[in-house]
């Protein structure tokens, strides 16, 4: 199908979060540079290396009601979906609410990790009941794919219900994915983002053998410190971050009210390690030249990058080196802003959760400070906000969301003030 020129706006926000479970709780916890990372309190925490986490604030089951047969990362984007539904204005599900066609709608939500806990509960089973135990919906509950058609089933969506995996850009890339389908005329509104519920034993204990997460046991709100030299590594979060996209003029013609514009892409592939980002930042430089050249957005409209910096490293220097490579001295007027220090890695869940804060720094024209930095890297050659939110200037600006996962995968989103 030939691409249109449509504009994509962005038209509804949810979020479940360590931080709060909706988005307005998030977006004040973000900018009261709240951490919300705490110790862990499960019987199998004594036994690994990590014993903390960003867990959310909220949990789902006291939000949704019905039998429990969904995966806890099902759950989360479930809480968010319909949050961002019905901030968007959309009375019910597709079909029954007049200004919504269901064949005219999509849903593209996905997960990094999948229905790990629900896996790891049902081996369980087995292991102690037998084949008998194991519950008949243990496999809607371990599919990657059950959040999109979870949250697609929920609204009514027939023009496409997917599911990217790219790790921890994997939420990112899912709303890039979005953006597309209405560029080429696929759909008209598309809920997009990403969930994760990844904190169990077996992820905890492998990200910890791996020495990639932060062994801050005793202090678990210091424990994620992007750009500090004293970082060493990142801490798992999760939950669930959705925006729901829309033609411009399908959004004009129902008269809703629109946050954002959705820009537009960049993706590239490092292929370079499983693990460890592209030092040089090649990578990630590739991923934003893409963006500039598929997109109309200018280096001098960007005020704001909410970006990767999970507090590795390696992963933080290379993504400041690959702006200054693509942007040189335009860099200097960006606001860098690392939201993870709070809220801690969500992996597939991160870019979701992430574009809803950069979508909300524009509307209100500040952007979050970045907590625990006491001591800039000095390969960090960048303007980190520090101490308070930072006020963005007036005017037609942009923002960047950058997300970049194990394997190099590497996406770049970028949104623009209406």
């Amino acid at each position: 199908m030939t691409p249109t020129d449509r504009t994509v706006v962005v038209t509804g926000l949810g979020a479940t979060t360590p931080l709060g479970g909706d988005v307005a709780s998030t977006w004040q916890g973000l900018l009261a540079g709240r951490s919300g990372v705490r110790p862990l309190r499960h019987q199998w925490a004594d036994e690994v290396q990590v014993r903390i986490a960003a867990e959310a604030a909220v949990e789902p089951k006291e939000v949704l009601s019905g039998p429990a047969t969904l995966d806890r990362a099902a759950q989360f984007a479930l809480v968010a979906g319909r949050e961002a539904w019905a901030d968007a204005g959309f009375t019910g599900r597709a079909g029954e609410d007049a200004v919504v066609d269901p064949d005219r709608l999509g849903v593209v939500v996905a997960s990094a990790i999948g229905g790990m806990t629900s896996l790891l509960d049902q081996y369980e089973m087995l292991k102690q009941q037998g084949p008998r135990g194991v519950s008949p919906h243990a496999m809607q509950m371990m599919m990657a794919s059950t959040p999109s058609a979870t949250v697609g089933r929920d609204v009514g969506a027939r023009a496409g219900v997917h599911s990217p995996v790219s790790a921890c850009a994997t939420g990112a890339e899912s709303i890039g994915y979005a953006v597309e389908m209405i560029r080429t005329g696929r759909a008209d509104v598309v809920l997009a983002g990403g969930t994760e519920a990844a904190i169990c034993s077996l992820n905890m204990a492998a990200f910890g053998n791996m020495m990639a997460m932060s062994k801050r046991n005793d202090d678990p709100a210091g424990a994620s410190r992007p750009y500090d030299v004293d970082r060493d590594g990142f801490v798992m979060g999760e939950g669930a971050g959705v925006v729901v996209l829309e033609a411009a003029g399908h959004a004009a013609r129902r008269g809703a009210r629109v946050y954002a514009e959705a820009v537009g892409q960049g993706l590239s592939a490092d292929s370079h390690h499983i693990t460890q980002p592209e030092p040089s930042g090649r990578g990630i430089a590739a991923a934003l030249t893409n963006l500039l050249d598929a997109s109309d957005v200018k280096p001098s409209e960007i005020v704001h990058v909410n970006a990767h910096a999970t507090s590795t490293p390696m992963g933080d220097v290379a993504e400041v080196v690959a702006l200054r490579k693509v942007f040189g001295d335009d860099t200097d007027h960006f606001a860098v802003s690392a939201t993870k220090s709070m809220t801690g890695h969500l992996l597939g869940g991160a870019g979701g959760v992430e574009s809803v804060a950069v979508i909300l720094a524009l509307r209100d024209r500040l952007a979050p400070a970045t907590i625990n930095l006491d001591t800039l890297d000095p390969g960090v050659d960048a303007d980190v906000v520090r101490g308070e939110p930072r006020a963005l200037p007036d005017g037609r600006i942009a923002a960047l969301n950058n997300s970049f996962g194990f394997g190099g995968h590497n996406v770049v989103l970028a949104f623009r003030a209406l």
